[in-house]
Parts: C-alpha cells; structure tokens; sequence
C-alpha cells in the first residue's frame, strides 16, 4: 500500500509503464523519479586489466570458482586469465552464454513445463533467432570486449520511420506520420503561445525569433500570416509516391486534427528512440549475438580457465582457507575447493542456494523483482515486410500483447528471413509463457494480423519462442530494483571469500554491458586483494 494509501506503490507504477512502454521506459522514468543516477554519471571508471606482475610470486596461481557461464562469469574469467588465475566456470545448463541465446536450425531446448522445441529454420549463416540480447547501443562497453576479442558488428535498426505505432482497435500508423504530426502541432501551438506573448517573461525579442524559426523548421508549419497551421505535410509520407515527368506524388492523408492526434496515445512511443541506450546507432553481432559467448569462452580458455556444463551448483561454503562449491554432474556429487568464489547466478536462484553466508546475503538477493520476458521468432518464406512495406530493420510497437515486433536488419533482398513476432515483457510475457509453442505462435500470428492484414498468418516457414521465466536455471528474464539502497550495496561487497556479479548489480540491468562491468568490477576488487597479501 501507498503512503497516501491509494494503494498505487512505487513498484506498481514501474510495473504498469514498463508493461506499456517496455524496459527503457521504465528505466528513464527511474531516472526521472529519482531511483536511478543520470546516464552522464554512470561512467565507470577506467579500468585496468590484471596482470600477473602485479601479483607476489606466492600470490599467482590463485583458483577462483565460477558460477555461470553467461555474460558476466566469462567476463570474469577471460579477465582474470590475463593475471593466470586458474578459473574453473560451473554451468548448470548444458550451453554457455545464459541469456545471450542464438537460435538456430536444429537447436533444441525442454522448458520448465516439459515443451520440448526444435528449431526447424533453413540452414544458412543469414537466417538465425537472437532469443536473448538482439541490439547493443554504441556507447555501451560491449563494443570494445567485440573489438578486442574480434566480434565484427553491423547496424541494427532499431528506429525505421517506415515500421508501424498502433492502438488496439485502431488502424496501424506508419510512425514517420505519427512523428509528423506530434511534431506539427507541437510546434504549432508553442509558436501561436509565442507570437501572443504568453513566453515574453521568459524570452526576449531575439529568443522569440530564433524559436520561431526553430519551430517552423521542427513542424514543418505555416507562416505567421496562416496562423502557424500544420495541416499535414509531406513528412508524413505518400500514399503516391513522387516520380517522373507530372508525377508529384500524392502525400498520405488525411492528417488527423490535434485532439485526434493526443488522444491517439501514440505519441508515448516516440520518446523510445531519445533514450540514452535506445538511440541510433545500434550494433548487432554479424552472424548472431552468441559471437560474443563464442569469443568470450575462447578467450577465456586460452587464459587457461576450465568450463563445465552441466554441472548445477547445490551448496556454497566460506572456509578458513577460500571456499568450498559442491556442485552435481551426471549424476555425481562432486566437491571443488578454491581460494575465491565469483557467483553470477540469477539473483533469485543464487538466494536459494544452500550457504553458510550471513542471512543477510540471502535476503538481499530476493530483494530486486524478477521481470519475465519472452521472445518469438517466425521465419517466412518470403520477406513481405520488404517486398510489400518497404520496412527495411526497425521495430513496430503496439498495446498488444505482443508490445513489439522486430524486422530483420540483416539479410536484405534475401527470399526468406526471420522476423520477431514478439518481444515482451512483464504480465504479458507470463500469459505467453504460460501457453505451449504452439499456442503462443497462434496467438501472436492472430494479434499481429491486425498490425499488418492476413498475410501476416501466410508463409510460415518455421518458428521458435523462449519464455525466460520458464527457462531452467534462468527462470526470469531481468531483475529490478525498485530503489538502489543498502541490499544492492551489500551484494556489491565480498561476502568473505565470496563475490557477486551480474547486470543485476549494475545500473545498466537488462544490458550485456551491465555483465561486463559488475565481472570488470568484482575482477579489480579481487585482484587488489589477492595483490595486497
């Protein structure tokens, strides 16, 4: 309950504006409410890869035990290769890489409720399902671990003017119209509220003219002598489009009044593409996103570090002398002895693992809320978004259940290609996840129909989707905090010999960046210790 006692908490909103809007809205508002610092001072700190020099010769050769092989517990043990600590990597799963998961022909996974999949896309480099991570922002540290391990990376279009804003019973607008028109009236009514005066305590003559000029340009709209008017323009796009000799082109209409373009409510989506991490340009792996766990776990092992699969870790124990990890393999029990232990487990499982660590330690870790979320991929056998839309990468967003679908940025002109028939998050991904394959692609298949007609249903080579919440040893597609107080501080102390990593202990939750940095950090406060003996 709500101090006010309306019985809308804090929790509750984030929940209700992620569930609309998806995690990077939610993350802004955050921001906004004052639960997360500002993007421009989450810098981290330059950091400085360890080094064996810098090390006591009776201090190298250090074992520190892994547990996970996703993002965060390669990062660890790549990094800690290059000072020679002996890493040994537990997975209980019987892949690496966690949530970065590419799906490919011939891939198959058993979900919590027993569905067994198998990926039945054509069998060719171009044509694969980033069921995980699928777009990484230029200004994010996963660029430089590609550039230094040799990922190549290409654009990811993750704004296209041509994908689609829509409304659950309402027609599918092409989003250059619907930024058109916001911004057309936008700017007409700031210039009519300037030219009568209402700024004048704020702007002076030269301030009212320069914005003026500004707004004319922003919205596209008429002169002073026709009352600032938008009435449309060709921003919006043509129905037409302009050509030859007297081919002008006809510009889409009709353009909506502003009460309808308010109410449309499709204006909430514009702000996605001003978000810090959701801004142009966006990189993908060429290839698929698990290039990174592929380099990564290369790497690592020539730093010498051991990784086991199928290998689920049942206890975890400070001793006198470093830790102890017994963990089960095929069936046997089997106990490792280590000096450290760096644990990047999901943090709600990580809270169920038996551990002699102070309760405290547990608590903590059931503090953040898990967000589930679900993707599906539906390779067609002919791209007719291309063919017939003219939509070339980008995402559409909607209020359906689907909350987004994503067109491929790679593989153009090709006759076949996977599209993301759905990435959502939060109540909606738990409805689909409780639903088999098969009916979560009919119910996709029928609610994307009303986005883009019955051609939508046609041509369905193959498809496959993960919902993360019931996915084992993962069970959850991200961890919120709903404020970063005194739990998630302690969680980012050792625990005796025991460290903790994870995005979820990062301000970057949700971001293979946020892995990388809580691995870089954890990394630096152990070497220190280890080099301080």
């Amino acid at each position: 309950m709500s101090a006010d006692g309306t019985g809308l908490t804090r929790r509750m909103l984030l929940r209700s504006i992620g569930a609309a809007g998806g995690a990077g809205v939610m993350f802004e508002s955050m921001r906004t409410l004052g639960l997360l610092a500002p993007p421009q001072a989450l810098a981290a700190p330059d950091f400085r890869e360890p080094r064996a020099g810098d090390l006591p010769s009776d201090a190298r050769g250090a074992t520190v035990v892994v547990l996970g092989a996703g993002i965060a517990g390669l990062t660890a043990a790549y990094e800690l290769g290059k000072a020679g600590y002996r890493c040994v990597v537990l997975e209980a799963a019987e892949r690496v890489g966690g949530r970065n998961w590419t799906v490919r022909a011939g891939t198959t996974d058993t979900d919590l409720d027993g569905n067994t999949q198998t990926a039945r896309f054509t069998r060719d480099d171009d044509t694969y399902f980033n069921a995980g991570p699928g777009r990484i922002p230029q200004s994010h540290i996963t660029v430089d671990y590609c550039h230094e391990l040799g990922v190549r990376l290409e654009p990811l279009l993750s704004s296209n003017a041509n994908a689609f804003l829509h409304r659950d019973g309402d027609d599918p607008h092409m989003h250059r119209t619907v930024k058109a028109d916001h911004h057309g009236y936008v700017a007409e009514l700031l210039s009519k509220a300037v030219d009568a005066g209402a700024l004048d305590a704020e702007l002076t003559a030269d301030d009212k003219e320069a914005l003026l000029t500004f707004l004319s340009g922003f919205g596209d709209i008429g002169e002073k002598a026709d009352g600032f008017a938008y009435t449309g323009s060709s921003r919006r796009g043509y129905s037409v489009e302009p050509g030859a000799a007297d081919q002008e082109g006809v510009v889409r209409g009709p353009t909506p009044s502003l009460s309808e373009t308010l109410s449309s409510g499709l204006g909430r989506y514009l702000q996605l593409e001003l978000g810090y991490d959701q801004a142009m340009t966006m990189l993908q792996p060429v290839g698929g996103m698990d290039a990174i766990v592929d380099a990564l776990l290369a790497a690592a092992r020539r730093g010498g570090a051991r990784v086991v699969t199928g290998a689920r870790a049942t206890e975890l124990r400070n001793t006198d002398g470093g830790v102890e990890v017994t963990y089960r393999s095929g069936g046997e029990k089997s106990v490792l002895r280590g000096d450290f232990c760096i644990a990047t487990l999901p943090t709600h499982l990580m809270a169920e693992l038996p551990t002699n660590l102070d309760p405290a330690i547990a608590t903590a870790l059931r503090t953040p809320e898990i967000w589930a979320a679900g993707k599906l991929g539906l390779e067609y056998d002919r791209r007719w978004w291309e063919l017939d839309e003219r939509i070339y990468g980008g995402i559409t967003y909607t209020d359906l259940d689907l909350l987004s679908m994503w067109y491929p940025s790679h593989g153009f002109a090709r006759d076949h290609g996977i599209l993301v028939g759905y990435y959502n998050e939060g109540p909606m991904a738990e409805a689909y996840g409780a639903l088999s394959p098969a009916e979560r692609k009919r119910r996709a298949l029928a609610e994307g129909a009303k986005i883009h007609g019955e051609k939508y249903r046609r041509g369905v080579r193959a498809s496959f989707s993960v919902a993360w919440d019931r996915t084992p040893h993962l069970e959850g597609g991200w961890a919120m905090w709903s404020s970063y107080g005194p739990e998630y501080d302690l969680l980012n102390r050792p625990a005796g010999n025991v460290y903790f990593a994870g995005d979820w202990l990062s301000h970057q939750t949700a971001w293979q960046a946020g892995a990388m940095d809580s691995a870089r950090y954890v990394v630096s406060a152990l070497h220190e210790r280890v080099a301080a003996r």
